[in-house]
């Protein structure tokens, strides 16, 4: 082989396709950060702060006017969300493998609608489990309309699987020669994405229709720790936290963990007083609600200790007793759901990049704003059915399902029974 005049092997093409390093590929030294590397000592720190801090200034307000719109328009800020996160995660392998991954996938013409055929059957099946009597409860008012929706409500799983054996069929008739390895390893990596962003999501989603309290409290929760945890690291930060993210540091994981925790007791203190946020959703309308809020938001107060009122003009505190759930929500929060960071982290990681994306200036893409969301979003809605909803169902829901689900005949012999019954226990009593 020839050399050229600095006495090294001129590079093939094969070999420049493989060391080509996007712009959002991780350094070469970016692994042996150490202490004296960590953000409180980055020159760029503060163009990286300011970047980042006006890109939140610009969500923060997106998301207040979508939260001020209601229930329907944060669900399609939520779907919104999923498309971003699911291209992203499509073109995960891609990016990684920039020459060869765009090489095979034109040999494919269709792949990536078939990732896309299988993304939208998922969202089906999950939202229409999810929100089918809130459907139902929408379109009372028209009965053929209400016909039609009852029955796609009732065949909604079979459509939804002839819909994944048609994606399924349809991958196994565009199998190539010399590509199976490559074209399994895709089909596995599309499930996965599912997997992630719907599992997070139709939790989210859940949680929203539960009481808007129940998604903007965890919500906030995780982005409070975040900035947090970005502040204390900025200006604190010199003790390594975990090598799969360099920049995070012992000093901002403890003091966001305790500024999460007080904000979390004294923000579910301020949002369990308006109705709209607290009040289940029970259709697809947008208007504002009003309800019994129950015994979790109603106030309580305590007596203060004698010394108290000698320095602060307060002789009682008033607590809502949803603030001792918060802060189980908190301490969740803090100390667990980073590590849906971390695995985010590792993820990158091992394909070589710094974001998923870059949608989000000094954020990078909605993934990685997402990524300890989806852990605190799982947890939020079992620890919500867990120690919250009543396990007994109100009259209102027993009677709404007995005149929907039940024909005329069915309701008359459910009547005679309970008669029945409430004859025997007058008898038993007397």
């Amino acid at each position: 082989m020839q050399k050229d005049h600095s006495g090294s092997a001129p590079s093939t093409p094969t070999s420049r396709i493989r060391h080509r390093r996007r712009s959002n590929e991780i350094p070469s030294d970016f692994s042996k950060l150490n202490g004296s590397h960590l953000l409180v000592d980055d020159k760029n720190k503060y163009r990286s702060m300011w970047i980042r801090a006006y890109s939140s200034l610009w969500m923060l307000a997106c998301f207040a006017c979508i939260l001020y719109l209601g229930h329907l328009y944060i669900w399609a800020m939520v779907v919104i969300i999923q498309i971003f996160m699911a291209r992203e995660l499509f073109n995960l392998r891609i990016r990684a493998h920039e020459g060869r991954r765009a090489h095979e996938d034109r040999r494919l013409p269709g792949f990536r609608l078939l990732n896309w055929h299988f993304f939208f059957t998922a969202m089906l099946f999950v939202y229409g489990r999810i929100l089918n009597q809130q459907l139902v409860n929408t379109v009372t008012s028209e009965k053929i309309f209400y016909k039609l929706v009852s029955s796609l409500i009732k065949y909604q799983m079979v459509i939804c699987y002839f819909l994944y054996i048609a994606g399924f069929v349809w991958f196994i008739l565009t199998l190539k020669k010399k590509m199976y390895k490559y074209q399994f390893g895709q089909y596995a990596w599309t499930h996965m994405i599912l997997i992630v962003v719907f599992t997070q999501s139709s939790f989210t989603v859940a949680n929203i229709f539960e009481g808007i309290f129940w998604f903007l409290l965890p919500a906030s929760l995780i982005a409070v720790n975040d900035v947090a945890a970005y502040i204390f690291g900025f200006f604190f930060g010199r003790t390594p936290l975990i090598k799969l993210s360099p920049k995070k540091t012992w000093e901002g994981f403890l003091g966001a963990s305790v500024v999460t925790v007080v904000f979390a007791f004294v923000v579910a203190n301020i949002l369990g007083r308006f109705q709209w946020l607290t009040c289940p959703r029970q259709d697809l309308s947008t208007g504002w609600l009003q309800c019994d809020p129950g015994p979790l938001f109603k106030l309580e107060y305590y007596s203060l200790p004698r010394w108290v009122p000698q320095w602060f003009p307060w002789t009682e505190m008033s607590i809502l007793p949803v603030q001792w759930h918060a802060l189980c929500l908190g301490l969740f929060a803090s100390i667990i759901a980073p590590f849906g960071g971390f695995f985010a982290s590792g993820l990158k990681r091992a394909f070589k990049i710094k974001d998923f994306g870059d949608s989000i200036p000094g954020h990078g893409g909605f993934t990685d704003r997402m990524d300890c969301q989806m852990v605190m979003a799982i947890f939020a809605y079992i620890y919500h059915q867990s120690f919250i909803v009543p396990q007994s169902y109100p009259v209102e829901v027993l009677l709404n399902q007995i005149t929907r689900n039940l024909s005329f005949e069915e309701q008359k012999a459910l009547y005679m029974k309970l008669g029945q019954i409430f004859q025997e226990r007058l008898l038993l009593k007397s």
